[in-house]
């Protein structure tokens, strides 16, 4: 995705570079410049030519646990183009609602809906963040984390520093790299309060005015907070027009960080108390929560990326490359650069009869060291109703989604259908080119069938059909993949299962009909499959079906 999208925009494509990188388009340049002028439309066509559809993918914020996925019911701003800095139309992106849903992006052009409030997160204002998406200012990035001429952390080459070279006390302003280092260790050490005096932060401790009273300290603690750049960053917003205070959601509550006014006293300027003057944090209300704008994150995270190379996860080599070029200027880019693409699946242990065996994804199955008598055999046994363990329990669980499966294969599995749920087909076939089982289902019983609307459906349905794949299959819900594609996917999809021999009088666990969905999800365009579902099977139950009238276009 990276590649493709960075050579359309070199290329002076930004369309294209959007389509590379799953971002759907939902205006016009020259709708734009009719409704608002010309001068609009040519400085938004300035931002597009620059704008890095994949850099803004990888930094949006992603869902905690384990996931990969983008934080759902999001609006970012990216940009704005009224008479003032804070008014609107807006350039925003947004993601879709669903966290298990399509990991599609949609660039909007025009007002913020009310869907979208600037309190619980929702809403993420990201105009004085353009090194985040606007290949122009990527390489402000460094500055923004918190470094000078190197990243926290790390030499200017990429190199982690070692212990002894982290510093071991107050380094002083002088020092601003230095100052972030010793102010995170601070942090990770507990030491919360030292830390923020070290940024020159008031915590201010008094409780909330609540019925659920929450401690500061346990709150920061659970916040990965980038503390040098706090301040800095509420400065840019508060001198922008945004405002002085924001807060970032917590529990019932909230996390308060407000910049407090100096004191004056005849012609010189007097701090009276710790909690006047400067940055001040403090825990908020219920109330605090829904009337106080959020503050966005990167403004107040540490960057990602520094956390996952200082602690090993990951190497400088495999950053986005304008991340990487940022924060590590005297690394020279080598020619593997880039995040790792789908590797093919390694072999696992499994206990299997008092031995460990090893079983692996290959020849479109898990193979399993086992004669073809010893499998005949225990499909007897399971068809008895016996117990079916190890390799077999294994094999039969890859491909039912139900039962038992070393934690391995189903890191594996859930690992393949990440890569279906962000949409790389490319992976997906290579990783069956690989050899991987046609038949395997996830954990909710999908097949690959299931989840083509995620996919190029086009390439991988032939596929999936010449492998035997049961297009009749269904998931935990009882649904067929012909279920899946009239609720959520696109119209050439139902109409490749339909021509597969995909039965249309299916109806899933809670009775839900073809018809009751396309009424549900008002799909006026299966108009045609909703008038041969009343022609062939209208006794067929329809709940709670809203006017087909009223189904809008």
């Amino acid at each position: 995705m990276i590649a493709q999208a960075t050579e359309r925009r070199l290329a002076g494509d930004w369309q294209g570079a959007c389509a590379a990188s799953n971002v759907d388009v939902d205006f016009g340049l020259t709708a734009v410049a009719e409704q608002h002028g010309a001068k609009t439309a040519t400085r938004l066509d300035e931002d597009l030519r620059h704008f890095a559809p994949d850099l803004l993918r990888w930094h949006l914020p992603r869902c905690v646990y384990g996931r990969t996925t983008l934080l759902p019911g999001r609006c970012v701003i990216l940009a704005s183009y009224g008479a003032r800095p804070a008014e609107g139309p807006y350039l925003c992106a947004t993601t879709l609602d669903m966290v298990d849903g399509p990991q599609r992006l949609t660039l909007r052009f025009g007002e913020i809906g009310e869907q979208y409030p600037r309190q619980y997160g929702k809403l993420q204002d990201w105009r004085l963040a353009r090194h985040l998406w606007d290949s122009r200012h990527s390489a402000e990035l460094l500055a923004r984390c918190g470094g000078g001429n190197r990243a926290p952390f790390f030499s200017a080459d990429g190199t982690p520093r070692a212990a002894a070279e982290l510093p071991a006390h107050e380094p002083g302003a002088d020092d601003p790299v230095g100052r972030s280092e010793w102010a995170t260790l601070l942090f990770e050490r507990g030491d919360t309060r030292q830390a923020f005096e070290a940024t020159g932060i008031t915590l201010d401790d008094s409780p909330p005015n609540d019925r659920y009273p929450q401690r500061l300290r346990d709150a920061l603690a659970s916040q990965a907070l980038a503390l040098t750049r706090l301040e800095p960053e509420i400065r840019l917003l508060d001198a922008a027009g945004f405002g002085s205070r924001f807060q970032v959601p917590y529990g019932v509550g909230a996390i308060v960080f407000e910049l407090r006014p100096h004191r004056k006293f005849g012609k010189g300027l007097i701090h009276i108390g710790p909690a006047y003057g400067g940055l001040c944090v403090r825990m908020g209300t219920r109330d605090d929560a829904r009337s106080v704008p959020s503050l966005p994150e990167p403004c107040c995270r540490r960057l990602p990326d520094l956390d996952l190379l200082r602690f090993g996860d990951i190497t400088p080599g495999e950053l986005h490359p304008l991340v990487s070029a940022s924060l590590f200027p005297a690394r020279t880019p080598q020619p593997t650069d880039g995040p790792p693409g789908p590797q093919p699946l390694a072999a696992v242990p499994v206990r299997c009869r008092g031995e460990w065996h090893k079983v692996r994804s290959g020849g479109g199955r898990l193979r399993i060291p086992h004669t073809a008598e010893e499998e005949r055999r225990e499909r007897a046994m399971r068809a008895f109703g016996g117990p079916v363990t190890g390799c077999f329990a294994a094999a039969q669980a890859w491909t039912s989604g139900t039962g038992w499966l070393p934690k391995a294969l189903r890191q594996q599995r859930q690992e393949f259908f990440s890569l279906v749920q962000h949409g790389d087909t490319a992976g997906v076939l290579r990783l069956l080119d690989a050899g991987v089982d046609p038949h395997i289902r996830d954990g909710r019983q999908r097949t690959l069938l299931h989840v083509l609307h995620l996919l190029d459906h086009e390439v991988v349905l032939p596929r999936l059909l010449d492998a035997g794949v049961d297009v009749e299959a269904r998931d935990h819900h009882g649904r067929t993949p012909l279920h899946v594609a009239v609720g959520e996917g696109p119209v050439a999809l139902v109409r490749a299962l339909l021509k597969a021999g995909a039965r249309t009088d299916a109806v899933d666990d809670q009775d839900d009909s073809l018809s009751s969905l396309i009424l549900r999800h008002r799909r006026k365009e299966l108009s045609f499959l909703y008038a041969a579902m009343v022609r062939d099977h209208p006794n067929l139950t329809i709940r709670y079906p809203p006017p087909w009238e009223d189904v809008d276009d």
